[in-house]
């Protein structure tokens, strides 16, 4: 405590936030491990009711299994899971991954910060130097040392704590490896998946040989069927369709019939129209004749 009294307010602040991350880091090492070993278990122990992660799986599992069988890609499926459900855990994993350097960086953050004020102090000595009262360069000579150590202090010190978090949080993340957990805790709900759960769900998809001649044959079979109904139904179209041709072909027939009859009685009317104007024009003729030679005789 007494070494961090005599340090700058900036050294303190520097080192502070150094062991506040380290300790934060520290925190999500061992919830990451633990949260990773508790998946295992509980798919080791064929337990998906207790976890979300494991229940997701089974059901995204179930309903590709459903279409593609013995080809379906599991570790995709156990990827997308835990990148769904457990997206905070490899946030955590990248986060520890990038924490060694960034400890290191704030210590030679911390160390840049220490050696500039260190150069201040000596550039206000060597510049106090110049004056003509020699009790009062001693005194500033003293004064600018201190100062100088201080912020040589800042700077070895804020270093010696980010590389110190640096060793520790390495060698925990070795000891207790949180990448080997995930990966095992995949390799585990594969095992699961694959071996435990796939033989109980039903599968469209044949997976011998017997199996697939067996759905082509009722794929065959439903077919021919499915043909049969469609021609059956074509055919009546087709029936149908030729008797309402009939109706309509003996409607247009009558109506052929009906117009030369029209026609026939037209020819026969024009005609007998043309021998009354013949008569009549006959008379007429005789009718002139006659008044012209009544008009003669008068």
């Amino acid at each position: 405590m007494q070494i961090l009294k005599n340090m700058p307010a900036v050294s303190v602040i520097v080192i502070i936030v150094i062991v506040a991350l380290f300790a934060v880091a520290v925190l999500m090492l061992f919830a990451v491990c633990a949260a990773y070993r508790r998946e295992t278990h509980l798919a080791a122990g064929d337990n998906s009711n207790a976890s979300s992660l494991l229940d997701y799986t089974l059901r995204d599992f179930a309903d590709a299994y459903k279409v593609f069988g013995q080809e379906t890609n599991t570790p995709a499926i156990i990827s997308g899971a835990i990148n769904t459900h457990m997206g905070f855990a490899l946030f955590c994993e990248r986060f520890l991954a990038n924490a060694v350097s960034l400890f290191v960086t704030l210590g030679l953050f911390g160390t840049f910060l220490g050696l500039s004020m260190s150069v201040s102090s000596l550039s206000e000595l060597l510049g106090a130097s110049n004056t003509s009262e020699w009790l009062g360069v001693l005194d500033s000579v003293g004064e600018g040392l201190m100062s100088a150590l201080s912020g040589m202090g800042v700077a070895f010190y804020t270093s010696l704590v980010g590389v110190a978090c640096s060793i520790v949080l390495t060698i925990l993340r070795t000891i207790l490896n949180p990448e080997a957990q995930r990966a095992a805790l995949e390799t585990e709900m594969e095992i699961w998946l694959d071996n435990r759960m796939a033989p109980r769900l039903k599968t469209d998809r044949a997976n011998t040989d017997d199996e697939l001649v067996d759905k082509m044959l009722a794929g065959l079979s439903s077919v021919t069927d499915e043909m049969g109904k469609n021609l059956k139904s074509t055919t009546d179209a087709m029936q149908a369709t030729l008797e309402r041709s009939v109706i309509v072909l003996k409607a247009f027939n009558d109506t052929v019939n009906s117009y030369n009859k029209g026609t026939r009685d037209f020819a026969e009317f024009d005609y007998n129209l043309r021998g009354t104007v013949a008569k009549l024009d006959v008379v007429v003729r005789e009718l002139s004749a006659n008044l012209k030679s009544i008009k003669g005789g008068h």
